[in-house]
C-alpha cells in the first residue's frame, strides 16, 4: 500500500489526485490533526511528529509514503531519507511535495519571477528556494507565509468576507516584494481550495492573469513516474493490497476524533468515509 501523510486535512487534496492518477494501488491515509497544524512548530518537533506518522504507515503495510504536507517535507522529510529510512528499512521509501513542484517551474514562468505562499514553517525553511536554486538559478523567488489561511479552511471560515480579507492581505504583501511574479505555487496542500480566490485577488493586484499552480496532479504524475523508474517498489505495493478489486480503495486514519474528521474530510473528498483512530507511539 501507498501511505499517505499530513498534519491535517490539506494532503486530502494530494490523495484525490494521486488515486486518479493510480487507481490500481490500495492506500493509507493518516492525518495527524490532535497535533495540527505544523506550520509554527519548529524543526525537531515537526521532525519527531513526521517520524512517528511514517513509522505507524510502516506498521501498516506500506512500503512508500508521501510526505503530502509541505512543512514536513520541508523540515523532516531529509533526514528521514538519510539518517532513519537506513535504519528502519532501506528498502521502504519517504517522499515529499516539494521537489516534484519544483522540477516544473521552469515550464510555467515567462517573467523568471515566482510567488510562494506557504505557512510560516515552511517559509523559514528555505526549502523552496533552495530546491529552486539548484535547478534553476535565473529565477527569482519571493515567499509569502499565509498563517490564517489553514485555520480559515479548516474552519469552514474560507467562504467568508473575513477570509477574503486576508487572502488579498497576504498577495498584497506578495506584490510588493515582486510585483514582476507571474506564477503563484501553492505551497500549502490546504491551499487548493481557496484557488479561486487567489486567482480572483491575484489578478486584480497584478492586473494580469496569473498562473496558480496546485500540488495534487502534479506530485500525482511525479509518483507515477517514480513507480514507472522503481518496479520492484511498484511490485511490492501491488502485493500489499488491501482487496482484490480494480478500484482503488483507501484507509483513513486520524489522531483526533474520528467524527471530526470525517466530517471535515467532505470539505475536501467527494466520497462518505468512516476513519479510524490512530493511537501514535511517542
Amino acid at each position: 500500500m501507498i501511505g499517505v501523510f499530513d498534519s491535517g486535512y490539506g494532503g486530502l487534496t494530494i490523495l484525490q489526485s494521486i488515486r486518479a492518477q493510480l487507481p490500481q494501488y490500495d492506500y493509507i491515509y493518516l492525518g495527524d490533526n490532535a497535533r495540527a497544524p505544523y506550520g509554527s512548530r519548529s524543526f525537531d518537533v515537526v521532525y519527531d511528529y513526521t517520524l512517528q506518522c511514517v513509522k505507524f504507515l510502516f506498521d501498516k503495510g506500506c512500503h512508500l509514503v508521501i510526505l503530502a504536507c509541505n512543512t514536513a517535507s520541508a523540515k523532516a522529510l531529509r533526514t528521514i531519507q538519510q539518517h532513519d529510512l537506513p535504519l528502519i528499512d532501506p528498502d521502504r521509501r519517504v517522499l515529499g511535495v516539494i521537489r516534484p513542484t519544483v522540477e516544473i517551474i521552469d515550464s510555467l514562468t515567462q517573467t523568471r519571477h515566482i510567488g510562494i505562499v506557504a505557512t510560516e514553517g515552511t517559509v523559514q525553511s528555505q526549502s523552496y528556494i533552495a530546491e529552486i536554486s539548484k535547478l534553476f538559478s535565473d529565477i527569482v523567488v519571493a515567499q509569502q507565509a499565509c498563517p490564517l489561511w489553514v485555520p480559515l479552511i479548516e474552519n469552514s471560515e474560507h467562504n467568508t468576507q473575513g477570509a477574503d480579507f486576508f487572502i488579498e492581505k497576504y498577495l498584497h504583501e506578495l506584490y510588493c516584494q515582486d510585483p514582476q511574479i507571474d506564477t503563484i505555487i501553492l505551497g500549502c496542500t490546504h491551499y487548493p481550495l481557496i484557488k479561486d480566490k487567489i486567482e480572483f485577488f491575484a489578478r486584480q493586484i497584478w492586473q494580469h492573469d496569473m498562473n496558480i499552480v496546485a500540488q495534487g496532479n502534479i506530485v500525482a504524475h511525479s509518483l507515477d513516474d517514480y513507480l514507472h523508474r522503481h518496479k520492484e517498489l511498484a511490485q511490492q505495493v501491488l502485493d500489499a493490497k488491501i482487496s482484490e478489486d480494480a478500484k482503488s480503495q483507501c484507509l483513513y486514519y486520524t489522531t483526533e476524533n474520528t467524527e471530526k474528521f470525517n466530517a471535515n474530510a467532505h470539505l475536501f473528498l467527494n466520497e462518505q468515509i468512516n476513519a479510524r483512530q490512530a493511537h501514535i507511539i511517542q
